[in-house]
């Protein structure tokens, strides 16, 4: 079995219900409400998740990218149907094999994946938290989570898409050490 799908899986699976389950209790009141991620209100935050999700399912089937990014407008119910096709693209242990065409071009395909898991922790806390939605995962999945962020939080912060590592306690849940190391204040109120 492959390892980075029997580790990578799980985690994703438990994020990606998570996401669900915030956007489904999103009220269109909430749309230009702000967000932990500075660059997104709610609304903004749905079409970026929405095209990254839809992205990597492609990516898990080794599809091709569309030249045309999508339409902006995505719904929180159409959220959580990308969440979960992500969840089920990245469930076939041939998709964490070879290379495939994620985000900025050609990658591992394991590492994707492992974008995928970061993507779905950060931007479902996120949500949750601009919305007053719980964003429920195992300290397991938060341990996963966390691996996988910091595999790429150097880089994001050269491409500013995570600011300086907030500090966290060592003993603090997982998923607060994943939010310090992507530059986010687990503490943040809207």
């Amino acid at each position: 079995m492959n390892t980075q799908h029997s580790t990578l899986h799980p985690a994703i699976r438990e994020c990606a219900d998570a996401v669900a389950a915030t956007a489904s209790g999103i009220r269109s009141e909430q749309l230009g409400d702000r967000t932990p991620c500075e660059k997104f209100t709610v609304a903004e935050l749905l079409d970026h998740l929405g095209e990254t999700l839809s992205s990597s399912a492609r990516a898990a089937r080794k599809e091709a990218q569309p030249d045309e990014p999508a339409a902006s407008g995505t719904s929180p119910a159409s959220l959580a149907e990308s969440a979960h096709r992500v969840a089920e693209a990245w469930g076939d242990p041939g998709a964490y094999e070879g290379t495939t065409e994620f985000g900025p071009g050609e990658m591992p395909a394991g590492f994707a994946a492992t974008a995928t898991l970061g993507e779905l922790a950060l931007h479902g806390w996120d949500l949750a938290r601009a919305t007053g939605r719980p964003f429920a995962i195992s300290e397991d999945a938060a341990q996963v989570a966390l691996g996988a962020v910091g595999q790429f939080a150097e880089g994001a912060r050269a491409n500013g898409s995570f600011g300086p590592p907030v500090p966290v306690s060592a003993d603090a849940p997982a998923l607060h050490r994943v939010l310090g190391t992507s530059g986010r204040n687990p503490e943040w109120r809207g």
